[in-house]
């Protein structure tokens, strides 16, 4: 592992002011070694390195009284909702807060009082980000962290339903006292990292240049009638050949997305692990896998493929592959902290026979699966049962 890594990752660690104790595993990158007969992926043993740092109580303290100095909001398009929620949470923000500096990325419509923020290696240091709109606005914003580590996220609601979309937009002043009082509660959503290589076993593009996704990344044969043929390796072990409409890795956010819609697994996401789901194979034994986050999965458009692979990331077109190129997945070093709405969560809030529990009593994401899933809902209405006699 480079001196670089392990100074981003030990950054990483240390990031935030919020309170809270981090667990976040780096490895090293794959040294794939000169191509073996019939297995072009044989690589030497990978070594794992775990970083992690439990916080001592003044220490955790003192990140916890640290209030963010800047904030970066991203959010959708601006519709007259949008805007009118952003005025009021830069006006609040003013008020409140005075001295934080508030950017907006470099568009058109950035909003009066935000100063432009630009990604890349010179950016602004930012504290935190909030976003208004969908899970896509999340997405977003966390990919104009691909360099290094991702500031915490707080992300609110505009009228969408999304699985990472733990607060309404009418809460803002509550999610904001809670992470300027360091009361905020973070979970890690890991990663993945991708790279990729011609024929040849060469990286394509620059030495900065690995793609950070959040849910997935998907080789898909895209506007083509054929088949894609993908060769599936694991920490250099060829595990198959895939003969289907496209091949996905997913991170357990992901895993209810893209990944679910395939028949993958329901994965919680605080486990660390990669999921890889088949997109219509033409095998009915090729069913989805779950490996540790130490893996290291190299998806390699065959020889024999007849056609080349799309790949998008996070639902974005971003590659083609043709056979032989390649592409590596790996877990990234760099998760993306999200706020959680137990940190606004008043105990004893709740009302008297209301079906459920107060915010924060629950796990958000069983609260998701229920309500956005409906996780093993019966085929009898809900409607229907009050007026059904109690037994």
């Amino acid at each position: 592992m480079s001196t670089t890594m392990v100074g981003h990752a030990q950054r990483a660690l240390l990031y935030s002011p919020f309170r809270r104790c981090l667990h976040t595993r780096v490895r090293s990158r794959p040294s794939l070694l000169s191509p073996s007969r019939g297995n072009p992926f044989n690589s030497q043993l990978l070594t794992h390195t775990r970083l992690s740092r439990a916080l001592s109580s003044a220490q955790a303290q003192q990140e916890a009284s640290y209030p963010p100095r800047s904030i970066l909001i991203v959010n959708k398009l601006r519709t007259e909702p949008v805007v009118g929620a952003i005025d009021e949470l830069l006006d609040h923000v003013q008020k409140t807060y005075p001295g934080v500096k508030v950017f907006s990325e470099d568009r058109p419509d950035i909003p009066s009082g935000a100063e432009v923020w630009r990604p890349g290696p010179n950016a602004e240091k930012i504290d935190l980000v909030v976003t208004l709109g969908g899970d896509g606005t999340i997405l977003h914003a966390a990919s104009l962290f691909s360099l290094g580590a991702v500031p915490p996220v707080l992300s609110f609601s505009m009228g969408t339903l999304g699985f990472l979309l733990p607060f309404h937009i009418d809460d803002f002043v509550k999610g904001l006292e809670a992470v300027f009082q360091g009361k905020a509660t973070i979970l890690n959503r890991m990663r993945l990292s991708c790279t990729f290589y011609d024929k040849d076993r060469k990286k394509i593009g620059s030495s900065g240049d690995e793609w950070q996704v959040m849910n997935e990344i998907a080789l898909h044969r895209g506007s083509s009638p054929h088949l894609n043929t993908i060769d599936i390796y694991v920490d250099g072990q060829h595990l198959t050949e895939a003969v289907s409409d496209g091949v996905i890795v997913s991170t357990p956010t992901g895993s209810t997305a893209y990944s679910l819609s395939a028949g993958g697994p329901i994965v919680h996401p605080s486990l660390s692990a990669v999921v890889l789901v088949p997109i219509c194979p033409r095998s009915l034994s090729f069913r989805p896998l779950v490996f540790p986050s130490s893996s290291s999965v190299t998806l390699r458009i065959g020889d024999r493929s007849r056609a080349a692979a799309g790949v998008s990331m996070d639902g974005r077109v971003s590659h083609v592959l043709n056979p032989g190129e390649s592409v590596t997945v790996q877990a990234s070093p760099y998760p993306v902290p999200c706020i959680n709405r137990s940190s606004i969560s008043d105990y004893g809030d709740e009302q008297p026979g209301e079906e459920g529990v107060g915010p924060g009593k629950e796990d958000d994401w069983v609260r998701d699966i229920n309500n956005l899933l409906q996780y093993n809902a019966t085929f009898r209405s809900k409607a229907l049962l009050r007026y059904s006699p109690k037994t």
